[in-house]
């Protein structure tokens, strides 16, 4: 881990926590709620053993946070990868809270990490590794109390695991413990593309604000995985121009055009985006600072910063990742005149669908795509509307606004329910 990696990975909470103060400070916040909602509730580390390939005994840690609980149990992803830190999993559970609230779903924030490169791992080391960890955290977890989720490295078929080892423990199936499952053991219809449906729906409602015809317009994407590369088709489905995309190992430019299915074909085959044939190699960096008109990030935090906010051209930023845009880039952005969705409401189309999975498991019913697409989009429409009105009434950004709107939700419900005992 290179130490400019690092320090990314683990600014992560300071940046979460200086995001809140901007919204506490505007919302005139009390000062006891404020050192309510600036912490997580409860944090967990565990270090677990698990049986490798070798024959060896290797330890793992990981973490299970939970940010908030006041609007509803717990939700939020659980990522696996070789630079988490708890830092970085209280930063994502802030936000998880914030995303939850924005868009109106009953759900306080959860995240979780362990500490691992899955690339490194066989099939049965990932499946040792995961029961053994979800064993660890399971005295947070529960349908009504932590709902963990898919994240970075994280599979439907890990979910899978996750319930069938909380299931093994009760001793019957109990579907509505995790989401993003397969369709077979509960899972829900469209929660794959979710988070990018809900990112190109806000795309959609932001273009008239911006003055940007979808059809003539150009889109980069940083961060080609599940969200990335969703977003690219979409995209190119209202009849955009996808010119550049990127995934951990490089990028890929082509000002007359990339076809995502191709791309995507390719880095399937390949295990990459670089080398597509008819297009230049660029870096994660040079990608940023692409001519477009639309820039989707989709891969980890903290990419753009004071650094090179200011070399940004595109006119619309859709924050598809978690956290991509560092408090002094917001400010330079805006003042450039760059309309930004932030994550917390761009890329909560996850969460939303993840609610939509939960409510179906623990009714044991299941909606076709076409309605849970429908009741998706009325979603976002709504939030993205909402959200607007605060940035335009109040005078801010886009995320002061959606700060402001989720902070006070959450601060109004803590308030209600007051401190026990």
């Amino acid at each position: 881990m290179t130490t400019e990696q690092s320090a990314a990975t683990l600014n992560a909470w300071a940046v979460a926590q200086r995001q809140f103060d901007l919204a506490a400070e505007k919302l005139g916040l009390d000062p006891g709620m404020r050192k309510v909602l600036r912490e997580p509730r409860r944090e967990l580390t565990v270090h677990f053993p698990v049986h490798m390939d070798d024959g060896t005994v290797q330890v793992f840690t990981g973490y299970r946070v939970q940010h908030n609980l006041g609007r509803g149990p717990a939700k939020g992803g659980i990522r696996y990868h070789q630079d988490v830190t708890l830092d970085e999993v209280k930063a994502l559970a802030m936000w998880m809270t914030w995303k939850c609230a924005v868009v109106g779903i009953p759900y306080g924030g959860g995240k979780g990490g362990v500490i691992v490169d899955p690339k490194k791992l066989s099939m049965k080391e990932l499946e040792g590794l995961s029961r053994r960890y979800f064993t660890e955290i399971s005295v947070l977890i529960g349908p009504e109390r932590d709902i963990p989720a898919p994240d970075v490295n994280t599979t439907p078929q890990i979910m899978s695991w996750f319930m069938d080892t909380y299931s093994m423990h009760v001793g019957y199936t109990v579907p509505g413990v995790v989401t993003g499952k397969p369709i077979s053991l509960g899972g829900s219809e469209g929660r794959n593309e979710a988070t990018a449906r809900g990112c190109v729906y806000t795309i959609v409602d932001a273009a008239p604000l911006v003055g940007i015809d979808l059809k003539k317009a150009t889109v980069a994407v940083q961060g080609y995985g599940n969200a990335g590369a969703i977003a690219a088709h979409l995209m190119a489905a209202e009849g955009s121009t996808v010119v550049a995309v990127s995934d951990s190992m490089g990028g890929i430019h082509n000002p007359a055009g990339l076809d995502p299915d191709k791309v995507l074909s390719w880095k399937k085959e390949h295990g990459t985006v670089v080398g597509y044939p008819g297009a230049t190699e660029i870096s994660n960096e040079d990608l940023l600072e692409v001519q477009c008109d639309i820039l989707i990030p989709a891969a980890l935090e903290n990419q753009i910063t004071a650094r090179n906010a200011g070399r940004i051209k595109a006119k619309l930023i859709a924050e598809a990742a978690n956290g991509p845009t560092t408090p002094e880039a917001d400010e330079i952005l805006y003042n450039n005149g760059v309309f930004l969705i932030p994550d917390i409401l761009c890329n909560a189309g996850g969460v939303t669908v993840s609610y939509f999975e939960w409510v179906q498991d623990l009714n044991r019913d299941h909606w076709s795509e076409a309605v849970v697409n429908a009741k998706l989009k009325e979603i976002m429409d709504r939030a993205f509307g909402e959200t607007v009105a605060v940035s335009q009434r109040e005078k801010v950004n886009m995320r002061t606004a959606a700060y402001l709107l989720a902070v006070k939700r959450v601060s109004d419900t803590t308030a209600l329910r007051g401190i026990y005992p």
